[in-house]
């Protein structure tokens, strides 16, 4: 064996033990992975991977995803080694409380990590958005010969994120799509954590891709360097397609006892077993955590080639900004996350007297005014832009542009390029939804998705990590309540709403009308700290007279005063959405009677009680427990505003097939049965 490979070989034994050594202590971990799909690591990072350790987020690094998270010792390796910020005794307190190494990778917990991964399947789809961001930014900045954009999206999956269905969904977009920078590495060991992946899947998963439009290579050793090599290098090559490499592995190589087994999988090897590993695989420290002297020469040589490369590209930068000084600056900004100067000037309120209007139809009306003066929003529906009223108007279809020529129609946006606007995700919600959070991840783009409120529950998985990432994502849902009518229960949300509101840092906001669908927005594009969801009527709502409530800028607080008979209220009516119309009726109604009342209109939860309790108190007073909640959706977690004494005006069952007014009678969302209930209420106080 060559010097140079035995080198390799301990550089690769030494990603190997740093991983085992960490699970070992922490006494927790998944070893398997780890151990068996080091070689193909070790190839990409020292010979593929564009990055610089010392400048993690420079704009054009290729990006790193770890899809099967349960591996993270393998990037926390990696990244220690190749000089990151990432210090020995964070891979020694792997696992432990405040540690910069978590069990699964976690997004700006450790420089280098890109995304949050674990939740399988995942981190490809959320690459496949990286790399649909990639060839959109692409086609915007590079002109003639000038790339300013131009890397390359790698991920390193395993057998079960072959198996999860949102893999299928994303694979299938991005081969449709021709996205040919994304290439993925499949730690093929054919183990999953409770068995041989054979009791659960028999498929092609060659032939899959390939019927999916992708390249597909297979490399039959999993330790062999130079074919993984060259197999990267020829994935590099196809740019019209993105790429499988199917790298047959062993879990656990090297664990004498345990090598191909799933008991390698998902705990550690035993001091025993792990001794007995280093002794198959030759490793002779006599220590843990052992790195050779040669070894960490050889991977810091990642910094200085870093520095390159980020060199190499600020100086091509410099010399763009010198031909597009314009478009420069546009770049810039937009990897900034920064918004555009007065982009708030093409929004004009809806004036009232205006004709009824469904939060939806208002929500395309404001978009398409955000869309001109901002032009990092990006996005589309699933299959439902007729629907949901999402597209960008004239902005273009995101589409490869070879397609162009093959005769396909259906285009909303116009002509078909990688420039173009709207995406076209089709009836893939769980796809959609993660492909947004690698949009967002990239930078330089606002994504937004779009599809009915019940397919909610399809996209959780992806909003759920898009909250915990903290990303700017917006989430828009159509159809919000049993007023969606004749299509029955099955397209009625009853409990999404409420489900929404429970995830972390996730803001929710439900408009009651128009210009409080145009506050939404305002505040969806300018939130950076977490995902938004709007939610928007099917049904026409009145266009609130402002001359008589006031203003709906108070959406920008989460809730507000709508509009009270006396300051000192003896009666609190609060609502969201479609509901607060109804209930405004009741509220005038009332106080025509003599009852004092107020009505506040809470769009959203999360903003409200993020305001100073000198606000919510004053809109909200504690002294009066006489409140009435109405919503079109489950009951349950109203209490927090209307309090054990209040009533609340809900669901308790799904919905039923009729006509959208004859539900709302049905279920009790009337005028005569709000105020009812509310004399009641005041009668027994």
């Amino acid at each position: 064996m060559s010097d140079k490979n035995e080198l390799e070989k301990k550089c690769i034994n030494t990603i190997r033990f740093l991983a085992a050594d960490a699970i070992e202590k922490a006494k927790s971990g998944h070893p398997g992975m780890p151990l068996g799909a080091a070689s193909a690591a070790f190839t990409l990072w020292t010979k593929h991977l564009k990055h610089n350790p010392k400048n993690p987020y420079w704009p054009d690094r290729d990006r790193f995803v770890l899809s099967a998270g349960h591996a993270s010792m393998l990037l926390y390796s990696l990244l220690h080694l190749t000089g990151y910020d990432l210090t020995l005794d964070d891979i020694k307190n792997f696992r432990q409380w405040g540690s910069r190494t978590p069990g699964h990778p976690e997004y700006k917990h450790a420089p280098g990590v890109e995304v949050t991964t674990g939740p399988l399947g995942q981190g490809l789809a959320n690459a496949v958005g990286m790399a649909i961001a990639e060839a959109h930014l692409a086609a915007r900045f590079n002109h003639e010969g000038e790339k300013l954009v131009d890397h390359f999206t790698y991920v390193m999956a395993g057998d079960g994120d072959m198996m999860e269905g949102v893999n299928a969904e994303s694979c299938s977009l991005a081969g449709h799509l021709k996205i040919g920078k994304l290439i993925v590495l499949y730690d093929d060991n054919k183990v999953t954590l409770a068995g041989s992946a054979a009791l659960s899947s028999t498929e092609n998963i060659e032939q899959r891709f390939k019927a999916y439009g992708w390249q597909v290579q297979k490399v039959a050793d999993g330790n062999d360097v130079a074919a993984i090599d060259r197999a990267i290098k020829k994935a590099r090559r196809e740019t019209n397609k993105p790429s499988l490499i199917c790298v047959q592995s062993i879990i656990g190589f090297g664990a004498p006892c345990k090598q191909g087994k799933c008991d390698a999988h998902g705990s550690p090897l035993g001091d025993d077993e792990l001794q007995k590993t280093k002794e198959a695989l030759c490793w002779t420290a006599d220590s843990s955590f052992y790195i050779a002297e040669d070894v960490q020469k050889f991977f810091r040589k990642a910094v200085a080639r870093g520095k390159k490369y980020e060199k190499q590209w600020r100086d091509s930068f410099d010399t763009y900004k010198q031909k597009e000084p314009a478009l420069a600056a546009e770049f810039e900004r937009v990897m900034r996350c920064d918004l555009s100067d007065n982009w708030e000037s093409a929004l004009s309120e809806f004036p009232s007297g205006s004709k009824d209007v469904a939060t939806r139809k208002a929500g395309e009306i404001v978009m398409q005014a955000i869309a001109a003066k901002i032009p990092e929003l990006f996005g589309g529906s699933a299959d439902l832009n007729p629907s949901c009223f999402t597209w960008l108007k004239g902005l273009g279809d995101f589409q490869n542009p070879v397609s162009s020529a093959e005769g396909l129609h259906g285009m909303v946006g116009g002509l078909w390029s990688y420039e173009g606007r709207n995406i076209h995700f089709g009836v893939r919600e769980h796809a959609m939804g993660s492909i947004a959070v690698g949009l967002a991840l990239h930078g330089g783009i606002i994504p937004y998705t779009a599809t009915f409120l019940t397919f909610a529950d399809y996209m959780r998985p992806p909003m759920r990590l898009s909250a915990m990432m903290g990303l700017r994502v917006i989430f828009v849902f159509t159809h919000d309540s049993i007023g969606v009518g004749e299509d029955g229960p099955t397209h009625q949300p009853v409990e999404q709403i409420m489900n929404l509101r429970q995830i972390p840092n996730m803001t929710v906001i439900r408009p009651a009308d128009a210009n409080e669908t145009l506050e939404s927005w305002k505040f969806a594009i300018a939130n950076t700290k977490g995902p938004t969801t709007l939610i928007f009527s099917r049904q026409n709502l009145p266009v609130l007279d402002r001359s008589i409530c006031n203003a709906a800028s108070g959406t920008k607080k989460g809730g507000y005063i709508l509009w009270e008979s006396s300051p000192d209220p003896e009666l609190i009516l609060i609502a969201t959405g479609s509901e607060v119309a109804m209930t405004l009726a009741v509220a005038r109604k009332l106080a025509v009677e003599g009852t004092k009342v107020r009505i506040v209109s809470l769009p959203s939860w999360e903003i409200f009680d993020r305001q100073p309790q000198e606000y919510r108190e004053n809109v909200l007073p504690s002294a009066v427990t006489a409140r009435i909640s109405v919503e079109a959706g489950i009951k349950i977690g109203w209490e927090h505003y209307t309090g054990l004494r209040g009533k609340i005006i809900g669901m308790e069952t799904f919905g039923a097939s009729a006509p959208g007014p004859v539900l709302y009678e049905k279920f009790g969302f009337t005028v005569d049965n709000i105020t009812a209930t509310a004399q009641k209420l005041l009668h027994n106080a």
